[in-house]
């Protein structure tokens, strides 16, 4: 297979992103309780009513809804992504809602500019389809305030997987962007290097994780 580079992935994520939702969900079918993890990440942002969150590959907004219920109407929203069916998604969600605090970039994550008041970075579930997420992840931590954090969702290489069953997951996930190269990225280890503070939660197995990194 060969490597999917960032105008690949922008490919891949405009042709899903009316049925990205749906197509999320049949996690459900294998029992990977995606919902309770990315609730669980968003608790581990440890936020409160009133703050700024960005939102790296925020997508259609399924996390929108979750960071609403800590952060309330004073707070605000930011989510950044290089897609624009994946935002126009995210855009008719808001307006159907009714989430006037909500602001949707258009930007590739590693030239994003972070507002210098934010509260801390989430990226669910898109950090591992970036090739720079190296840089990202540098990026979110030269911005992030002190005692602030970044949070990743994401799924990971299992130790325990023989490669045969390895190649198999890869090829369900492929229609997400999943390759043998991005199926090796380690951005929990970026995390470790940037962040003077570090957790990291294996989920499902081992076939998730949940990263911390805290200034």
């Amino acid at each position: 297979m060969k490597n999917i580079n960032k105008n690949d992935m922008k490919y891949i994520y405009e042709k899903r992103a009316r049925f990205y939702n749906i197509t999320a969900n049949l996690f459900y079918l294998i029992g990977f309780r995606e919902w309770a993890y990315r609730e669980k990440a968003v608790i581990a942002l440890g936020l409160k009513s009133g703050d700024i969150i960005v939102e790296i590959g925020s997508g259609t907004g399924l996390n929108f809804s979750l960071l609403q219920d800590v952060i309330g109407p004073e707070g605000r929203i930011i989510g950044v992504d290089q897609s624009d069916a994946m935002l126009e998604e995210a855009r008719k969600k808001c307006q159907r809602v009714g989430w006037h605090n909500v602001d949707l970039i258009k930007c590739d994550a590693s030239h994003y500019k972070f507002p210098d008041n934010i509260a801390g970075v989430l990226a669910t579930f898109s950090i591992k389809a970036m090739p720079s997420y190296e840089e990202i992840i540098a990026n979110i931590a030269h911005s992030l305030p002190p005692e602030r954090r970044f949070v990743i969702l994401d799924l990971k290489r299992p130790r325990w997987a023989p490669d045969w069953l390895r190649s198999f997951i890869i090829k369900i996930l492929s229609p997400f962007g999943a390759n043998h190269e991005n199926a090796s990225y380690q951005p929990w280890v970026s995390v470790q290097n940037y962040f003077e503070k570090t957790d990291l939660e294996e989920v499902y197995f081992g076939v998730g994780f949940i990263g911390v990194g805290e200034k």
